[in-house]
């Protein structure tokens, strides 16, 4: 089972996967594929492409054998990370072209190799249609990408990211945690995102963990499910947080859970004034996930910190403010525009200051001065060879509004 392969045999596994596809190698491919493997690919994909694939045969033929068909492209990884709950992220990009002369493919992918019986049971693709579409058809219209709970889109530098199960007031299940994983991946990697927007669609942020949906788990199964869960959901947090371009999110309604992990990654957070802010996980005899143990005890204090989770305060949202939780507090009617606004100055700003500066404040917290001096040294002397420094300074002089263009 996967628990019993390390992260090394893991990305072993995942290399021998890529060279077998690279050769065309069936035996090979026979070898590492779990005869019980799930494909789960991006909707939007010429040809018919996307969608899902029960079984390693059918995986093979209908899909990677109607790619070679249509296409002399070859899947390139950059990067492989073990991901708590036993699965791998796989970043990379498709490069080649079309064989019907439609043109050059380059395409970065997120892969999310799941593991049993030390093979490959599951792959969870996402990658830009568009750019598929395009290379095999000129002129093609954009199609959506494959996201069952969110929505993400990239306009001028800024992407905006929507958690869209209203119905559940956003609650987070399994498909959210890996889309939230996959997203958060494409923003590390797309170069042209400067800015990020976090919103919530419906009457709700997010109410965190969908107890629904862990309340059908069988005697002995939940906390298998909670760690298949907070493995991906963690790993979209890390690199939200990681991330080099700035975060504002915009919160209303119930901000709950292991949901408040997504505004602990905003840089600027907007509240709305029906907002209520609590962690819950008391009443539900469970401890904490979502970064919380982290944040909190740094954003409000131990004291407080532990009256949020020991007497299950409900925060306002006038609290969350006086807390430091939120940036600032707006009507609801104005929460969207007031948030998209900040996030679109954000974009149009020396993103990679401000890149440097988030970093430095988030490292600070486990730096001596010694070693944060340092680091300030350094990420000065970075963004002092941007040419935003210098046409910012020349601007200042001339008296004339910088143009930044971040980098």
């Amino acid at each position: 089972m996967q628990q019993h392969m390390d992260e090394a045999a893991r990305i072993e596994r995942a290399r021998q996967l890529y060279q077998a596809l690279a050769k065309g190698d069936r035996e090979a491919l026979d070898a590492l594929l779990h005869p019980e493997f799930t494909g789960r690919t991006t909707e939007g994909l010429p040809f018919g492409l996307g969608g899902t694939y029960q079984g390693a045969n059918a995986m093979r033929r209908e899909f990677w054998g109607q790619i070679a068909k249509n296409f002399i492209a070859q899947a390139q990884p950059t990067s492989f990370h073990g991901l708590d709950d036993g699965r791998l992220l796989v970043q990379g990009r498709y490069t080649g072209e079309a064989r019907n002369g439609g043109g050059r493919l380059d395409a970065e992918f997120i892969h999310i190799l799941s593991f049993a019986d030390r093979k490959i049971n599951g792959l969870s693709q996402l990658t830009d249609s568009e750019r598929w579409v395009q290379a095999s058809v000129s002129g093609a219209p954009p199609l959506p990408q494959a996201l069952r709970t969110l929505t993400f889109d990239v306009q001028d530098g800024l992407a905006t990211i929507c958690l869209n199960r209203a119905d559940a007031h956003n609650a987070i299940n399994a498909h959210m945690a890996d889309e939230l994983c996959i997203v958060a991946g494409r923003c590390a990697n797309d170069l042209s995102i400067r800015a990020v927007l976090l919103l919530g669609n419906g009457k709700s942020f997010t109410v965190g963990g969908d107890l629904a949906f862990l309340s059908k788990a069988k005697d002995g199964e939940l906390p298998g499910l909670l760690r298949a869960m907070t493995g991906p959901y963690h790993e979209a947090l890390r690199t939200f947080s990681r991330l080099h371009v700035p975060i504002v999110a915009a919160v209303h309604g119930a901000t709950a859970g292991g949901g408040l992990g997504l505004m602990y990654c905003a840089d600027i957070v907007v509240a709305a004034e029906n907002t209520k802010i609590a962690l819950g996980f008391g009443a539900l005899g469970l401890s904490m996930d979502g970064s919380n143990s982290w944040f909190l005890p740094r954003l409000v204090g131990m004291r407080r910190a532990a009256e949020l989770y020991l007497e299950g305060r409900v925060l306002n949202a006038d609290e969350a403010l006086d807390w430091g939780l939120v940036n600032r507090v707006v009507p609801l009617a104005d929460l969207l525009r007031n948030a998209r606004a900040s996030a679109e100055r954000l974009a149009e700003g020396p993103t990679q200051a401000y890149g440097e500066v988030r970093r430095l404040y988030r490292e600070s917290l486990g730096a001596t001065l010694s070693e944060q001096l340092g680091a300030e040294t350094e990420a000065l002397h970075r963004t002092a060879a941007t040419t935003d420094a210098t046409d910012a300074i020349a601007s200042f002089i001339g008296k004339r509004k910088p143009v930044f263009h971040g980098r």
